[in-house]
C-alpha cells in the first residue's frame, strides 16, 4: 500500500519522493553552492523546497531541482514530525539542526 502526502501544493506525492522530507541536503550548483539545508517541501518529482532557517526561512523556502542537491541519509526526525504532521516549524530548529551537523562533521 502506497501512502500519499499533500505537501506544499496541490499535486499528490507518493511516499517514495515524500521519504526526502526532513533529510539535510547539500547544495551542488547555483548561488548557494556547498551549503546546508534540510527538506521542508515535496512540490513534484524533479523540485523540492529547502530551508537553512537563516537566508532561506521556512516561511520563504528555495524552490530546488533534485539534480542540483546531493539529499544526505541524515534526517532531521524531529522536524520531519512535525512537517508531516503539518505543525509549524521554527526556523531556529533548522539552524540548531545545521549547526550540530557541521560542527559534528567538522570533528
Amino acid at each position: 500500500m502506497v501512502q500519499k502526502y499533500l505537501l506544499l501544493s496541490n499535486e499528490v506525492v507518493t511516499l517514495t519522493n515524500a521519504e526526502y522530507i526532513g533529510n539535510v541536503a547539500l547544495s551542488k550548483s547555483g548561488r548557494d553552492e556547498g551549503r546546508y539545508f534540510i527538506v521542508v517541501g515535496i512540490i513534484d518529482e524533479n523540485y523540492v523546497y529547502i530551508s537553512d532557517g537563516d537566508l532561506r526561512t521556512i516561511e520563504k523556502p528555495k524552490k530546488k531541482k533534485i539534480k542540483h542537491l546531493n539529499i544526505t541519509n541524515i534526517s532531521a526526525d524531529e522536524i520531519k514530525n512535525l512537517l508531516l504532521a503539518g505543525k509549524r516549524v521554527s526556523n531556529s530548529m533548522v539552524k540548531k539542526f545545521l549547526q550540530y551537523m557541521n560542527s559534528s562533521e567538522e570533528v
